[in-house]
């Protein structure tokens, strides 16, 4: 059975950027919750390296209301150095796999529309308005 699939739902996994975490990792923190594994499908690393997280045909574990029906995509980083904070660092390598991977799974899911987990949820993450980077390359903050 195929689950129906109709949003793309961005995260950061809110760590500093000198923090370079990896799907394991995650997978390791969301087990230590009580989770069944990770709650994201992929994890773009600093390096701009995708992983995969969660099988695709599996909800989510990302987002509340939204996981039965959307893939969530984490990219690590977005926490200040300070460690108290948001912040907007990301590398080129980390945006321009997201970009490609949205395209990937744009043509694999027509349907889907492009969402940051802010729309979502009252945080910042993943601290930009993804659609509309998406659309024009401009970073907004979402903090």
């Amino acid at each position: 059975m195929s689950r129906t699939i109709n949003k793309i739902i961005v995260h950061c996994a809110y760590t500093p950027a000198s923090m370079d975490v990896d799907a394991s990792t995650i997978d390791k923190w969301h087990r230590e919750k009580g989770w069944m594994g990770i709650g994201y499908h992929y994890v773009i690393r600093r390096d701009g390296v995708t992983e995969l997280g969660r099988d695709l045909e599996r909800s989510g574990a990302h987002t509340k209301g939204q996981n039965s029906n959307s893939i969530g995509i984490c990219m690590a980083g977005g926490m200040n150095d300070d460690k108290n904070g948001p912040a907007l660092n990301f590398t080129d390598e980390q945006y321009d796999a997201l970009r490609e991977l949205i395209v990937f799974l744009q043509r694999k899911y027509p349907d889907t529309t492009i969402h940051g987990h802010s729309e979502f949820s009252p945080k910042s993450c993943p601290n930009f308005k993804v659609k509309k980077w998406y659309d024009t390359g401009e970073l907004e903050k979402t903090f």
